[in-house]
C-alpha cells in the first residue's frame, strides 16, 4: 500500500502537469487582435509614406509665372511628398539662373509653399545685346529693364553693376533709358532718363540717392525737369 508521502508526491506531480500543460495554452484572442493591430500599423504607416503634394502655394514671383516655376520645382504631376523634401526642391529652383533664392516648407506634410527671390533684370546693355541680371550674370534674352545705350568703360564696368543692382526696384521700373554721361568734373557721371519725363544725373557715388526719387519729385509738385543728384540736390524744371 502506498503511503501518504507516495501519494502526496504523486498528487504534486499531476498538478505541476496541469499547471505546465496551463502554461503552454495559447490565447487564440489576444494572438489575433495584436495581428490585426500590427497590420493597421503597417498600412497606416506605408499609406502614410504614399502620400502625395496636394496644393502648391508661389510667392515672390514675377518675371517667372507660376507653372513655369512649378516645372523648375519638378512637381507639376503632384508627386510624393516625401520624396520631394523641402531642400530638395530649393536646390532645384536654385539652379535657374532666374532664381535668386528660394524658401520652401510644406504644412500637413502635403501643401507646398515656394517663395522666390528672383534674379530680375537691371538693365539691358545695348554694346553686347545682354540682359543684365541682379547678380551681375548674364543672359542673351531681351528682358524689360532700363536700356544702357552706350559703352561704360572696363575700370567702371562691374562698380556701375554692382551699383545699379543696389537701387530699389520699383525705382528702377521707372527708368527708361541710361547714359554713361561723363563731363570734366566727374568721370563716373550717368544720365537716367525717366519714364514719366524727367532726367537724373548721377555719378557712382550717389546712385543710392535716386532711391528716394519719388519723394523728391512729389516736393516738387509733379513738375517735369532735370534732377541734379551728381554734385548736391536740385532741380531745374522744364521750361513752358
Amino acid at each position: 500500500m502506498a503511503s501518504r508521502t507516495d501519494r502526496y508526491n504523486k498528487s504534486k506531480k499531476i498538478n505541476t502537469k496541469k499547471k505546465e500543460k496551463h502554461k503552454v495554452k495559447i490565447k487564440y484572442k489576444k494572438v489575433i487582435i495584436f495581428l490585426i493591430v500590427l497590420i493597421l500599423i503597417v498600412f497606416l504607416a506605408l499609406s502614410f509614406f504614399k502620400l502625395k503634394i496636394t496644393n502648391i502655394y508661389i510667392s515672390g514671383n514675377s518675371l517667372l509665372s507660376e507653372k513655369e516655376i512649378i516645372n523648375i520645382a519638378q512637381v507639376s504631376n503632384y508627386p510624393n511628398t516625401f520624396l520631394n523634401l523641402s531642400p530638395i526642391i530649393e536646390s532645384r529652383l536654385e539652379k535657374n539662373i532666374y532664381i535668386k533664392d528660394a524658401k520652401v516648407y510644406k504644412k500637413w506634410f502635403t501643401i507646398l509653399y515656394i517663395k522666390v527671390e528672383e534674379n530680375r533684370p537691371i538693365f539691358y546693355n545695348d554694346s553686347s545685346k545682354e540682359t543684365v541680371l541682379l547678380d551681375g550674370s548674364t543672359v542673351k534674352e531681351k528682358l524689360e529693364a532700363p536700356l544702357l545705350i552706350n559703352l561704360i568703360p572696363d575700370t567702371l564696368y562691374e562698380k556701375f553693376v554692382q551699383k545699379i543692382s543696389e537701387i530699389d526696384e520699383d525705382v528702377l521700373n521707372r527708368v527708361s533709358e541710361i547714359k554713361y554721361d561723363k563731363n570734366d568734373v566727374d568721370e563716373t557721371r550717368f544720365l537716367f532718363t525717366m519714364k514719366d519725363g524727367n532726367y537724373v544725373y548721377l555719378t557712382l557715388n550717389t546712385f543710392e540717392k535716386i532711391n528716394n526719387y519719388i519723394n523728391i519729385v512729389k516736393s516738387f509738385n509733379n513738375a517735369k525737369g532735370i534732377l541734379y543728384l551728381d554734385s548736391g540736390e536740385y532741380f531745374q524744371k522744364f521750361e513752358n
